[in-house]
């Protein structure tokens, strides 16, 4: 269905089983239909409601005239050698957008990173992301629809286990209620079926929302970027960190309720020369005292900033303090590389260099 087609309607992408049953309510049908409408989308991902046979005729043609399931559209696909897939995708519920998601599929399983926000407006300097601003909140339907256009796309591939990680575009934590709206529809057993302990959210570091997520009933696995080992090194590459400062930010985290066998994961972009010290090691350990913490080192990813990545030794040595330390501690060589979907790196970069070149000298 045309964008300009599902602007008049209502998308059922999105919508909660409870919603859904609202809908049908309002239409005069039976308030079921809802529940065998949710599964049908999230479980079974049928998009066309002519696939819908357990529902009758008629109510698949009013759904068909009155609502629609709008999913993102792909706009490209960029493969790499190492078989990840970045998606460039097309929304339209709002202000048209384009945003990316990548598929990594594994031996057992497959990782989807999807983005919360077109654009991202939290200004890291080290992100490539951070060079595109930020145009728009996702809604809940455009978060989970890029999960759904990633499975669908890879239907005959796909193995037994899914991750998800909200690690894509945008600060997921400054779009809340869309991002945990499309959460419950992932993680729900009826819905998507993604299991919890399988799904990640990733914050540079935005308090508040760390404390209504401490809260919630079903919630994924909690990743802090930390990317620094004291707060004048945060400023310089985190702008966030002047409004939730490291020891605001490591208390929340000290105070985070974390289920048996969970912890709390901190990522870490090594920039060489600037943060990837043994001392930066020590620091690190020193801040997270107390933590049940790990912490996944991600030598920085190259891009059209001015940042170098570290030696692997460095590296090495890095991860070597930390376990001595007795912190579980990680080196993440990023997938995707070659086609610009690894992390740090999705910032549309065919339709950056496509202006760039376009622009007036």
């Amino acid at each position: 269905m045309s964008p300009q087609v599902a602007n008049t309607v209502v998308n059922l992408l999105g919508k909660s089983a409870e919603e859904l049953r609202a809908i049908l309510d309002s239409l005069g049908e039976r308030g079921y239909r809802g529940a065998q409408i949710y599964h049908a989308i999230y479980a079974e991902r049928k998009f066309d409601f002519a696939a819908m046979t357990n529902l009758p005729a008629a109510l698949r043609e009013r759904l068909a005239r009155e609502t629609a399931i709008t999913l993102p559209e792909i706009v490209r696909r960029h493969r790499s050698s190492d078989g990840t897939v970045r998606y460039v995708l097309a929304i339209s519920e709002g202000k048209p957008a384009n945003i990316e998601a990548v598929f990594m599929p594994e031996e057992n399983r497959q990782t989807i990173c999807i983005s919360t926000q077109a654009g991202c407006a939290v200004d890291c300097q080290f992100c490539l992301t951070a060079t595109l601003g930020l145009t728009r909140n996702l809604t809940a339907g455009e978060i989970v629809g890029q999960a759904l256009v990633a499975l669908e796309d890879n239907r005959d591939a796909l193995k037994p286990q899914t991750n998800i990680v909200l690690m894509g575009q945008g600060e997921p934590l400054l779009n809340y209620d869309a991002v945990m709206a499309a959460l419950r529809i992932l993680l729900d057993p009826n819905g998507v079926a993604i299991a919890p302990r399988h799904a990640a959210l990733s914050t540079s570091g935005v308090i508040p929302g760390i404390e209504r997520l401490a809260k919630e009933k079903v919630r994924p696995n909690l990743a802090i970027s930390l990317n620094a080992s004291s707060n004048e090194q945060r400023d310089q590459i985190m702008p966030i960190n002047r409004k939730y400062p490291l020891e605001k930010l490591l208390d929340a985290c000290r105070k985070y309720p974390l289920r048996p066998r969970e912890w709390l994961l901190f990522e870490y972009v090594l920039l060489g020369g600037f943060n990837d010290s043994s001392e930066d090691a020590r620091r690190v350990v020193r801040l997270l005292a107390n933590i049940r913490a790990k912490v996944n080192l991600i030598p920085w990813n190259p891009g059209a900033l001015p940042y170098e990545r570290p030696s692997r030794a460095q590296a090495e040595e890095f991860q070597r303090i930390l376990i001595e330390k007795g912190v579980p501690c990680f080196i993440r060589d990023s997938r995707g590389q070659d086609v610009m979907a690894a992390c740090g790196q999705l910032a549309l970069a065919e339709t950056v260099a496509a202006q760039s070149a376009s622009a007036p000298a």
